[in-house]
């Protein structure tokens, strides 16, 4: 079997990559990245899907970052994910690919809506305005999946993972996401004895992380059944976690005491958005990751990576 993984060198990318390969070692996997092919390019996408002629897809490019990257441009993320799934999933249909994994994001979800979010939710009442261009993106992408399946006979489907952390995850600017982000702003306050951490918002919005490599095992394991599939599934934790308790948890991982200054003048996104996973659960969803352990893990990665994160410290949340 061939499998091509777009964005093959980002964090789910390369933990689909690792886990693809540990679950089926005969398989031939093609770690899609930015030297193969500019995904936005139909040309260019055609030409790579062409030469490796896939059976399936797992599609987890994207251009992503956090709230103060979905702020200063929206254009740029609505345009370059528009661009990039366009090209990715029609030259898979184009070509014949049955099988393909969409990976979209929970925030398709509306702002302020009931809790747990469940997969009927989405367009069911407004975006949160942070990251509407990214959100309007997604549920783009996952609807022309659940279109092709529906017109074609094809087996595209979408899984909506809560917020991810893990190896591999960007630290140190504003593309990186909250685990990330107290990660790298915990460390730096150690090495220079920082008396306390700048946190957006007044700590009190909630959000769910899930440990990618947990993501990524999952998918290895059941995307074997793929044609019985929903058109969407749920993949999260089960837990949330306010903003405050991260700072927390990241503080406790890299062994560091300071206060956290808040500042509520600064936007904090959606205050709620944990997701039912139930569905998910039924094709053998269950991550064993609590996140004290990952963001244990992830620290121990960030430690050993053979590259240094810039210097600015985002709050990206």
């Amino acid at each position: 079997m061939k499998v091509v993984v777009t964005g093959g060198r980002g964090m789910l990318g390369s933990a689909l990559v690792r886990a693809w390969e540990r679950a089926h070692p005969d398989d031939e996997v093609h770690a899609v990245t930015r030297d193969d092919a500019d995904l936005r390019d139909r040309t260019a996408t055609r030409r790579l899907f062409e030469r490796i002629s896939p059976d399936l897809v797992l599609h987890a490019a994207a251009k992503v970052g956090g709230i103060s990257a979905n702020v200063a441009s929206p254009t740029e993320f609505l345009a370059d994910n528009l661009a990039l799934d366009t090209s990715v999933l029609e030259t898979a249909r184009e070509l014949g690919v049955r099988d393909l994994i969409y990976f979209g994001s929970s925030c398709m979800y509306p702002r302020d809506y009931r809790q747990p979010l469940v997969e009927t939710d989405v367009l069911q009442a407004p975006l949160e305005p942070t990251n509407e261009g990214y959100a309007l993106a997604k549920i783009t992408g996952a609807k022309y999946c659940e279109y092709a399946s529906r017109q074609y006979g094809l087996n595209y489907r979408v899984v909506i993972p809560s917020n991810l952390y893990g190896p591999n995850d960007h630290y140190g600017s504003e593309a990186s996401h909250l685990v990330a982000a107290t990660i790298w702003k915990a460390h730096v306050a150690r090495e220079t004895g920082a008396d306390h951490l700048d946190v957006w918002g007044d700590g009190t919005a909630r959000r769910e992380f899930t440990y990618v490599e947990d993501v990524a095992e999952w998918v290895a394991r059941a995307a074997h059944g793929l044609a019985d599939w929903p058109p969407l599934l749920n993949v999260g934790l089960g837990r949330d976690h306010s903003i405050r308790e991260f700072y927390e948890f990241a503080l406790e991982t890299v062994g560091y005491e300071c206060e956290l200054s808040f500042d509520p003048s600064k936007p904090a996104g959606m205050h709620q958005k944990l997701m039912d996973s139930s569905l998910a659960a039924s094709f053998g969803w269950a991550p064993p990751t609590d996140i004290r352990t990952g963001m244990a893990a992830a620290y121990a990665a960030f430690l050993g990576s053979a590259t240094t994160p810039d210097h600015r410290t985002e709050t990206a949340q």
